[in-house]
C-alpha cells in the first residue's frame, strides 16, 4: 500500500468518514452506505465475501496492501478490510493508487 493511500485512509478515520470490522461493514453495506471497499490482499475470505456484494450494489473495489499496513494506517489493529464513507475521500483515494 502506497504512503499516500495510507495517509488519507488514517485522515478518513480521524474524521470519522470510514467503517471497519465485519459487523460495521455489513451494516453499512446493508444500508448501501461508502463508497470505496478497500480491502487487504492477505485477506482472501474478505475478498471471497465482499467483492460479490460489492458489485451487486456498483461499490469500487480496491485490493491492496496487507491487514497490518491496513490496521497501522487507521491506528487500529490489523483488518481486512475498511469502507470509506465519504466520496470526497474514495475519489481521492482511487487517484492516489496510481
Amino acid at each position: 500500500m502506497n504512503t499516500r493511500i495510507e495517509s488519507l485512509v488514517g485522515i478518513a478515520r480521524r474524521a470519522g468518514k470510514i467503517a471497519s470490522g465485519d459487523a460495521q461493514i455489513e451494516a453499512m453495506l446493508k444500508k448501501r452506505k461508502g463508497f470505496l471497499l478497500i480491502i487487504a490482499e492477505d485477506a482472501h475470505g474478505a475478498q471471497k465475501k465482499y467483492t460479490q456484494w460489492a458489485k451487486d450494489i456498483r461499490l469500487p473495489v480496491l485490493i491492496t496492501g496487507t491487514k497490518l499496513e491496513l490496521g497501522c494506517s487507521i491506528g487500529l489493529s490489523p483488518r481486512s478490510a475498511v469502507l470509506i464513507l465519504d466520496q470526497g475521500f474514495a475519489k481521492a483515494i482511487l487517484l492516489a493508487r496510481s
